[in-house]
């Protein structure tokens, strides 16, 4: 698949590149996306919820009525669950929601994330790109001679960029990563992929194996 190659200001440099069909020309599996959208949601969870059980709560440890002859049931202590402002009995604590993901599957997960931007055409090579210092406006204005303003955007880079990812970071739909730590969830997120022509190679040497 061939994609044209524009410039920042949204017009063809008259170069195409080809996308690996080992990536984006692969049958999606939408089962291995599912299982690594729910690894990277799960290790987003912080884990902290937290409910002190009887033995936790701050009470006294006297026991409120004798054992038999009371009429009821027997009654512990006031840190009981079943008194008002007791203990919690299998209250949540804290854990780690994270789950093993073979890298086999991850890769393959986003092969197929990738595919289905290009089956969409939701995919827009530019040539290399940098701003010579932080500034939203100049990022707005790549966003719209590009037709993408008003859509969620990730923007591909070969590495990190301090400039262009300072300039995207106060704009809600827009969001800038370098193609290394590219994954399926944010990938399937935006509504269309702006990707550098050098990120091209590193996405093959990372997924291309």
């Amino acid at each position: 698949m061939e994609v044209s190659v524009l410039n920042i200001n949204g017009q063809e440099t008259g170069r195409k590149v080809a996308l690996n069909d080992a990536i984006f020309g692969i049958e999606p599996n939408d089962h291995v996306i599912y299982l690594d959208v729910k690894q990277y949601l799960a290790n987003q969870r912080q884990g902290t919820a937290k409910a002190k059980e009887r033995s936790e709560h701050a009470g006294s440890t006297r026991k409120l009525g004798r054992q038999k002859g009371g009429g009821g049931a027997r009654r512990g202590d006031i840190n009981s669950p079943l008194l008002k402002g007791g203990g919690r009995v299998f209250g949540p604590q804290p854990r780690d929601y994270g789950f093993k993901l073979n890298k086999k599957v991850k890769v393959l997960a986003r092969k197929s994330a990738l595919s289905y931007k290009a089956q969409e055409n939701a995919i827009i090579v530019v040539e290399d790109f940098n701003l010579e210092a932080p500034k939203t406006k100049d990022f707005v204005n790549i966003t719209k001679n590009l037709k993408v303003d008003g859509k969620k955007a990730l923007v591909v880079l070969p590495g990190i960029n301090k400039n262009v990812y300072l300039s995207a970071r106060n704009i809600e739909k827009a969001e800038v990563m370098s193609a290394d730590q590219l994954n399926t969830y944010k990938v399937l997120n935006a509504d269309v992929l702006v990707v550098a022509e050098s990120s091209l190679k590193t996405i093959d040497n990372i997924l291309d194996k």
